[in-house]
């Protein structure tokens, strides 16, 4: 189930969730100035909508009982990021991460400071590198 609401998650959900992900509890109107600072102008109405629509869908949590409404992350960035590209690979990619990866690193060389970190990730996963 949770799955499946992840892959519902728009572009506009996202970007609130980024907001509450990178600066923690917010109302409404706080996740709206934030997306402001980023250049995403959005009205308050559209916003106390998808702050709604969040909590609706389990990735935001009310924490109190009177206006205004105080939110926070109800999943984390790591726990949706992880749905989100398991998603991508089975349904892009018919479940093969090799070819995700083949994608990924075919479309630009990697930087040395990318090259080190995936070596890393493969050592601490007891690869030979």
């Amino acid at each position: 189930m949770a799955g499946t609401q992840t892959k519902e998650l728009t572009e506009r959900e996202l970007a609130v969730m980024r907001t509450f992900w990178d600066d923690g509890e917010a109302t409404a109107d706080e996740a709206r100035q934030r997306l402001a600072e980023t250049g995403v102008e959005l009205a308050y109405v559209t916003v106390a909508n998808v702050v709604r629509g969040l909590e609706d869908k389990g990735f935001l949590k009310q924490l109190n009982k009177s206006r205004p409404f105080q939110y926070r992350a109800a999943r984390s960035f790591d726990d949706v990021s992880k749905r989100l590209v398991g998603d991508l690979v089975e349904r892009l990619f018919d479940g093969s991460r090799q070819k995700l990866l083949v994608q990924v690193l075919n479309k630009r060389r990697l930087s040395k400071t990318e090259r080190e970190f995936l070596k890393q990730i493969l050592v601490d996963q007891g690869e030979d590198v």
